[in-house]
């Protein structure tokens, strides 16, 4: 490995950590937050949703496995979550140079310096997430010192128009026709939908897909603050006055939820992990999930109509909606995994069956 670059990670309120460059040399700015799955990262590092963020790993060595091979399978991309890498800047402990991996095609390394998104390591990160644990997510900028960046808050952005494709694209041809509302979509979600036998038309974030001939829509996830999205909650509220099934995954549950009247906030530092444990409402069922999100919806806001669907174990927040008597249902965490626990892959088959109910009293 070739002699690193001195570069800091500096925080808002004035905290600067040393360390050293093995991505793309240069300065950037964004919102710090921290992730603690031990593994994933090339599809962490692919997930639209973190758009604008500098993505802190709690787990001490990452690299040792590499970066899979980039290939397109039914037109979207094999081993990634999306067509690029999406997060700001990577701080880490500890950057394994060497890799070993059946699958690896080249070094994270060079993954970051071909997608000019830098990565720092040796930096003390159990000491920066203990920092964002209390004050909570904060904005923060990777800088050379050659070359100094003014702080920048994505979040006063529609980081959801950044994520989002911009036309129309069409993916299998299944007997059920899916409209998939694309706030920022992971490629596995895609997976989940093509392997149950459906077409997938995927549209921009404020889309009007009135005129489409569909049999359900599906939220993606995605990016940044739902209040932003307030075309995409136009058309969702279209759906809603049609009956037809609907599902929803992380941003997508917030924008269900928007369209049905609720409000939703920010929380501290957010849940992006491998573990979050949710209960299923009515029963005693727990799920380990894979989340990746800053906002929540606020369920005392949501009318008499809805109901929570699933409560986050540690900290009692909302995992997800449904409606008392239309199919109608969204998940804050990530059924489709990818990467994480598959526990609740079930969603998806339950999404598809709310279709055919639905077709057969049509």
């Amino acid at each position: 490995m070739t002699q690193a670059k001195k570069v800091s990670l500096v925080l808002e309120d004035g905290t600067r950590f040393e360390g050293k460059s093995f991505g793309y040399d240069h300065s950037i700015a964004g919102e710090v937050v921290f992730y603690t799955a031990m593994t994933g990262y090339p599809e962490s590092l692919t997930d639209p949703s973190y758009t604008g963020q500098i993505l802190v790993s709690t787990y001490p060595m990452i690299g040792n496995y590499g970066v899979p091979h980039d290939l397109l399978d039914e037109g979207i991309h094999a081993h990634y979550e999306s067509h690029k890498v999406h997060i700001s800047g990577l701080i880490i402990s500890d950057y394994s140079s060497e890799y070993s991996h059946w699958n690896a095609q080249k070094s994270l390394g060079d993954w970051l310096k071909e997608s000019r998104v830098p990565g720092l390591y040796g930096i003390d990160t159990r000491a920066l997430t203990k920092i964002l644990r209390v004050k909570g997510s904060m904005l923060g900028k990777i800088e050379f010192e050659d070359e100094p960046v003014d702080f920048y808050d994505p979040n006063k952005e529609n980081l959801v128009a950044i994520a989002s494709i911009q036309k129309k694209e069409v993916y299998g041809k299944g007997q059920h026709k899916v409209v998939l509302i694309d706030c920022g979509v992971k490629n596995n979600i895609i997976r989940c939908l093509l392997d149950r036998d459906a077409t997938v038309i995927r549209v921009p974030w404020d889309y009007d897909f009135s005129n489409e001939e569909y049999d359900g829509v599906f939220i993606s996830n995605g990016p940044g603050d739902p209040a932003r999205c307030e075309k995409t909650v136009a058309n969702i509220k279209k759906v809603m006055d049609l009956e037809k099934p609907i599902m929803g995954i992380c941003l997508g549950n917030q924008l269900l939820a928007r369209a049905a009247g609720a409000e939703t906030y920010k929380l501290k530092f957010g849940h992006r992990s491998h573990n979050q444990p949710v209960l299923l409402a009515g029963t005693d069922r727990c799920f380990i999930t894979s989340q990746n999100h800053g906002y929540v919806v606020d369920p005392n806001t949501l009318s008499s109509d809805w109901e929570a669907l699933f409560t986050n174990v540690n900290d009692s927040t909302n995992e997800g909606i449904r409606h008392k008597s239309k199919p109608f249902f969204s998940t804050q965490f990530h059924p489709e995994a990818s990467s994480g626990p598959v526990d609740t892959e079930y969603l998806f088959d339950e999404f598809i069956q709310n279709i055919v109910d639905f077709k057969q009293k049509a």
